[in-house]
């Protein structure tokens, strides 16, 4: 009988995101990002581990691999809803022109911008007026996802790694864990606030199925 999926279970997958028209903005595989102009060095390629319930991928696709085999590969079309949102006038913002001549930058149609750590494009420049839209550049888009489950993750020091590795960008291979008497001691790179490393370890403890998660940092040599 084939293995399926349940919620909160650990995956390996290799996907590829597509819209209507065909046009390729995201994949795990290298050559295919590479072929489709969208490869980024800074980008690390190959099957992503995800835990399923957990929103690391887009909400739609999270939620319809519940229940799929492992092995197996699907075809899952999302409408704008389960992908990338609709689009909301409401993130449409009119900016003065002298809140970018403040930082020394000259604003023009097409140019990316980060305010209050929310990322923007600018649309339209209009004499001492800046159009910029908030809104996510797929919002509004129908996507396809060509999926290939591979395996399922059940090492517990595996889930534990692929999981901070995913929300807190932290390289894999910086990442120290040792398990011991159900109790994990992880190892990162980074001083985190205790009350920080309190909840993500009480919700790793929960997904991995251990009786606690403590967390200690180290000082990378630079």
């Amino acid at each position: 009988m084939a293995d399926k999926i349940n919620h909160h279970d650990f995956i390996e997958l290799n996907y590829t995101g597509k819209l209507a028209d065909g046009t390729i903005f995201d994949t795990t595989d290298e050559k295919v990002a590479k072929d489709n102009k969208i490869y980024d060095q800074k980008m690390k390629f190959g099957p992503a581990i995800i835990c399923v319930g957990e929103q690391q991928l887009l909400p739609g696709l999270d939620q319809q691999l519940i229940g799929k085999e492992i092995g197996q590969e699907y075809t899952f079309k999302l409408n704008a809803e389960q992908a990338f949102g609709k689009r909301d006038i409401k993130r449409m913002r009119i900016m003065p022109a002298s809140a970018f001549k403040e930082h020394n930058m000259k604003p023009y149609p097409g140019l990316q911008i980060d305010v209050d750590g929310e990322m923007g494009l600018i649309t339209r420049v209009s004499g001492g007026r800046i159009i910029v839209n908030f809104n996510h550049p797929l919002a509004g888009k129908d996507v396809i996802y060509n999926v290939n489950i591979l395996r399922k993750i059940t090492e517990q020091n595996q889930q534990l790694t692929a999981f901070l590795n995913s929300t807190l960008k932290i390289p894999a291979d910086k990442i120290q864990v040792e398990i011991s008497e159900e109790k994990a001691a992880v190892t990162i790179p980074a001083q985190l606030p205790e009350q920080f490393t309190e909840m993500i370890g009480k919700k790793l403890a929960e997904l991995v199925k251990l009786k606690e998660v403590k967390f200690s940092s180290r000082k990378e040599k630079e």
